[in-house]
């Protein structure tokens, strides 16, 4: 199940055409983790209140998950126990 979001800072690389590429993610408690692989970037409309998002799927590590920019902030979706 998902849960709310969790907001995180993200380092994130341009490119000469300006499209973002997430490079790291860092965790509420500080931990900074690389992203390995982005495998996936679609527009999608998210949340309660239906804004335009960008998804990207990357990979953590061995972990695959969906980061969120909802312009000017990124999140992801806490995992309910």
């Amino acid at each position: 199940m998902i849960g709310p979001k969790v907001y995180v800072e993200v380092c994130a690389m341009f490119d000469r055409e300006g499209n973002m590429t997430p490079i790291s993610v860092t965790w509420e408690n500080g931990t900074v983790y690389p992203i390995n692989k982005v495998v996936d970037v679609r527009r999608c409309v998210g949340g309660y209140n239906r804004r335009e998002t960008m998804q990207y799927v990357v990979y953590i590590g061995k972990c695959k998950t969906k980061l969120f920019y909802e312009d000017p902030a990124w999140y992801v979706e806490r995992k309910k126990q």
